[in-house]
């Protein structure tokens, strides 16, 4: 039974997102305020967090940036549906998805699915070695997917399960261009719809923490109009 927080102060999100969850056979945690969250978190991490932006005491903005420090969990933000820059920036910081509200529960459930389903495979539960799973070399670039371990110049880099996804994917045929539609399909179930932008703020997200290990990173190429490609150094 998988393990999720839900963090907001509209007590009636809490409460039917909690009965949604729990008949879909999670187990759920509630926080009305990221503070509380934060506290519980440090107590017992759970398997994925699903945080409203605007909260008092801490937001989610400033919630999230503390998880970063210590853990890749997976995120998943609601925002209203005016609150672009909120995502793009929440994107940006190591957020894995975002839900606006006014939102089916149903789809939120798909997404919390997709992201537990990337994050097992990650950990090698029961998984054959295959071209996906076992160690990948590219230059200065090891990944290790049964460990979701990544290492550039023998440094220990800390990414999401989706960054994870989008760089291996990428630097497994260095060279070749990947459109953001098949980026997508990588990254995201059939299921769950996101736009360009969403893998555009993944890709910005993924290159800032490779270039906060090495300022020189340039592996990753954008092709305007086209998509993206990894440059084996």
């Amino acid at each position: 039974m998988s393990r999720i927080a839900l963090v907001d102060d509209d007590r009636n999100i809490l409460t039917s997102v909690s009965m949604t969850l729990e008949a879909e056979g999670f187990e759920v945690e509630t926080y009305n305020d990221g503070l509380s969250a934060l506290e519980a978190f440090n107590k017992r991490m759970p398997e994925l967090a699903v945080l409203d932006i605007k909260m008092p005491r801490m937001d989610g903005m400033d919630l999230l940036q503390r998880l970063r420090q210590k853990t890749s969990m997976p995120v998943i933000f609601l925002t209203s549906k005016d609150d672009e820059i909120d995502e793009v920036l929440g994107l940006r910081m190591g957020a894995d998805d975002y839900v606006k509200k006014p939102f089916s529960q149903r789809l939120l459930v798909e997404r919390i699915r997709a992201l537990l389903r990337r994050q097992d495979a990650i950990a090698g539960e029961e998984i054959e070695e295959t071209e996906d799973t076992k160690v990948m070399v590219r230059g200065e670039l090891v990944m290790d997917p049964l460990r979701h371990a990544v290492k550039w110049k023998g440094k220990d880099v800390s990414l999401t399960v989706t960054e994870f996804l989008l760089l291996q994917a990428l630097a497994q045929r260095p060279g070749f261009v990947k459109s953001r539609d098949q980026l997508m399909d990588v990254a995201y179930d059939d299921q769950v719809y996101v736009d360009d932008r969403t893998i555009d703020s993944h890709i910005k997200r993924l290159r800032k923490k490779m270039r906060n290990t090495d300022n020189e990173f340039s592996a990753i190429e954008t092709l305007y109009g086209i998509g993206y490609r990894y440059n084996e150094e």
